[in-house]
């Protein structure tokens, strides 16, 4: 596949229905260097995944029944927003852990939503039981070529806003964010994966040399907690640098975000900061570094009554 048409033509496709998130230069986080930040917690619904909802759509003959997404929350709510914005109708699965904020987000968009036990996993059965059920279109949220092209697009858009990093960090769950920066970026800058302690998918796929179940935990679960990588992600992903970080380290990194910067983001949003704050990846003397603030919809929702 040709990734930069694909992701080309997705950000003509989603023009005018994705926000253009802002970028920023940081000499604040107490590191011995500027950090450049692309700030897609501003995007609509608090984070990236509206760019693959939407491409997905735009790209796609809907049908009757509409479209079906699993999600720990975050791309539930994309889905069901563009599926409003659009006038398709949405059904959508989440799991508890998701948390009370997100699914209020979700809630919001009038989208029909189901609120299943366990982790992402169970909500991805269910929803694709409901797809057999009811012929709705799966917009999954990561494992397909329309989400990961209209993911990529955040990457041609930072360069086109003037990126000057070296090395891009990036959080991982699925493998959706990531597969799209390693298609649009692919060798000409170097992309770091960070992922949980408890739940890395990709990092443990990587060691294995295939795709493998892991258990999913820790405070950026509900956003970064995928039993198993992407497919197309794992495919684009080899022999590129994997670290972890700790729940400790993420929090830190949230707090830093909103004491420097007045940045408020939830754990996935701040987890690939903090590789760089724990030391869990450190850039050499000369490398540039930038880092994508992925996600905002921190719980409890500071403004729900």
């Amino acid at each position: 596949m040709n990734w930069k048409n694909e992701i080309s033509a997705a950000a003509d496709r989603i023009a005018g229905y994705a926000q253009v998130t802002p970028v920023m230069e940081s000499h604040a986080l107490g590191l011995d260097y500027p950090v450049e930040l692309k700030l897609e917690q501003m995007q609509h619904t608090g984070s990236f995944k509206a760019r693959g909802a939407f491409n997905t759509l735009l790209s796609s003959d809907v049908p009757a029944a509409g479209v079906v997404a699993a999600s720990g929350g975050n791309h539930g709510a994309a889905a069901a927003y563009a599926a409003q914005t659009l006038g398709f109708p949405a059904k959508i699965f989440v799991p508890e852990l998701a948390g009370p904020s997100k699914i209020a987000l979700i809630e919001q968009t009038g989208a029909d939503l189901s609120v299943v036990s366990g982790e992402y996993a169970n909500a991805l059965t269910a929803a694709q039981d409901h797809e057999a059920r009811t012929g709705a279109m799966q917009i999954h949220a990561y494992d397909a070529p329309g989400t990961v092209a209209g993911q990529g697009t955040c990457f041609a858009e930072w360069e086109a806003q003037g990126l000057k990093a070296d090395t891009v960090l990036v959080a991982v769950g699925g493998g959706g964010l990531i597969a799209g920066a390693f298609a649009w970026l692919q060798n000409a800058r170097k992309v770091v994966a960070v992922e949980p302690e408890t739940s890395c998918a990709l990092n443990a796929a990587l060691q294995a040399g295939e795709p493998v179940d892991v258990r999913v935990s820790g405070i950026a679960a509900n956003a970064l907690g995928a039993r198993r990588i992407g497919s197309i992600c794992f495919g684009l992903a080899q022999g590129m640098t994997s670290v972890l970080v700790s729940d400790e380290a993420i929090a830190q990194a949230q707090q830093l975000l909103w004491q420097t910067h007045r940045i408020l983001v939830e754990p996935a949003g701040a987890t690939a900061l903090a590789a760089l704050l724990s030391g869990a990846y450190t850039p050499a003397h000369d490398e540039k570094v930038a880092v994508l603030v992925c996600g905002g919809n921190i719980s409890p929702d500071p403004f729900m009554g």
